[in-house]
């Protein structure tokens, strides 16, 4: 097994969703309705929604940034490294605003619905690609969240390249998120 299998292995294992969260219809499914791409992930934090809401509220570039685990943020130079706090600026987000993003230096996600604690979706057009990125947290047992999050891709030309390609810098990034959040989520003590 190479390495990247196994990275990949390793990764697919963290933040793979039940077939039921996969198949389960979800808010912001029908703002591209006709998706060529469906990716899901899921994982659960040891933190009640009430704690973990906060930090995808403040996500995104130009915000609290993406969330890394400290082993992997130390090759990332501290400036560009994300927050390890909640900021109370950055939790004042509505319908309508709009978030830069790393797919380019024009791309943009526009918040779409949001219902705290529980839904935050995301929409953007780049060129003839339509997406949304919807998050959603659901309390579980002990006082822990599931996070499911769901990008639907539509409008794309070579669909078994994104999903492939895509699909893997998807998994690993989100995998890279759940392990940074595992890190700054702490229930009260």
């Amino acid at each position: 097994m190479t390495i990247t299998d196994r990275l990949h292995r390793i990764a697919f294992e963290r933040v793979r969703p039940l077939p039921e969260e996969a198949g389960a219809s979800r808010p912001g499914d029908d703002l591209v309705a006709a998706a060529d791409v469906v990716m899901d992930r899921a994982f659960t934090l040891d933190a009640p929604v009430e704690l973990v809401w906060p930090w995808f509220v403040q996500l995104g570039k130009r915000r609290a940034g993406w969330y890394l685990p400290r082993r992997i943020e130390r090759f990332i130079p501290p400036p560009r490294r994300a927050i390890r706090t909640i900021d109370p600026d950055l939790q004042q987000l509505k319908v309508g605003d709009v978030i830069p993003d790393w797919g380019g230096r024009d791309a943009s996600f526009t918040v779409a619905a949001l219902q705290a604690p529980v839904t935050l979706v995301y929409r953007s057009g780049r060129g003839q690609i339509n997406l949304s990125w919807a998050i959603n947290l659901d309390a579980s047992s002990a006082g822990r969240t599931r996070v499911h999050l769901r990008l639907r891709i539509a409008g794309v030309k070579r669909r078994h390249l994104a999903e492939i390609v895509g699909g893997l810098v998807d998994l690993l990034t989100v995998a890279g998120l759940a392990a940074g959040l595992r890190e700054r989520v702490r229930p009260p003590a």
